[in-house]
């Protein structure tokens, strides 16, 4: 097991995309739940002025770094990480081996028309795919425990949440160890990007975390502000942190 590092109080699992991969792999073989939590600039942000998003994220079994400034921050301040685990592309890996493991899933998350549509490109993709259900992400609080009962009826090994933050991190704390599912995993919007109705950044922008910008540039009205004003408080953070860590350069200490 890896020693777990600290980043702005947050614990984050120093692991690599395979052996996150595996750590879920056998949660599911072992018969035992592994909720994932993924953090990147504007969550760790986000967690400070949200109580209930920071103890839900604190809650789950494993959290790892989704955005490459989570990595960058984690280097500048002696939490090193050893790369960026995406929550997308941890998505596709275990969508690809629960095909190829026989484990059966379950979808929960974004608009039904969109749902829809992802799982007929899932389908086409993962042919071999066992999805055990799916709902659409439009529910209100009082139905949460019903569609946790769904999902365990359903028999699903791993449970995909397509919903934005905290809604996801709030319903997995409360209700996701009634699901039943061994391995549940919020996707955030990775629903949209499989359905095709927002496309992913390049990998040259992912390389240097500019997917921010990318998005920002496809929705600049609902995502623009929001983005720069995350981003210049991550920074900011970092920069606080960086001088907190680092008492000796402000004081040195002098003999004579």
């Amino acid at each position: 097991m890896s020693e777990r590092k600290s980043l702005f109080g947050v614990e984050l699992d120093p692991l690599t995309m395979d052996q996150t991969v595996e750590r879920c792999l056998a949660a599911v073989r072992e018969d035992r739940q592994l909720e994932i939590g993924v953090v990147n600039a504007a969550k760790l942000v986000n967690m400070r002025r949200d109580p209930r998003l920071a103890e839900a994220v604190a809650g789950c079994d494993l959290v790892v770094a989704d955005g490459q400034a989570v990595v960058w921050a984690g280097r500048v301040l002696r939490a090193r990480l050893p790369e960026r685990v995406a929550g997308i592309d941890l998505f596709l890996r275990l969508l690809a081996e629960a095909e190829s493991n026989s484990m059966s899933v379950y979808f929960l998350g974004a608009k039904e028309e969109v749902l829809e549509e992802m799982l007929l490109r899932v389908a086409d993709r993962f042919p071999g795919l066992k999805v055990a259900g799916s709902r659409n992400g439009y529910f209100d609080d009082s139905q949460q425990e019903s569609i946790a009962d769904d999902i365990a009826r359903s028999g699903a090994h791993m449970l995909f949440l397509g919903m934005t933050s905290p809604k996801k991190e709030i319903f997995t704390a409360a209700y996701g160890a009634r699901t039943g599912a061994r391995v549940v995993h919020g996707v955030g919007g990775s629903f949209d990007i499989l359905a095709g109705v927002t496309k992913r950044a390049p990998e040259t922008w992912q390389r240097w975390g500019m997917e921010w910008l990318y998005r920002a540039l496809q929705e600049p009205r609902r995502l623009g502000r929001r983005y720069l004003t995350t981003n210049a408080a991550f920074l900011l953070m970092t920069a606080r942190e960086f001088i907190r860590l680092t008492p000796q350069a402000a004081s040195p200490n002098r003999s004579h």
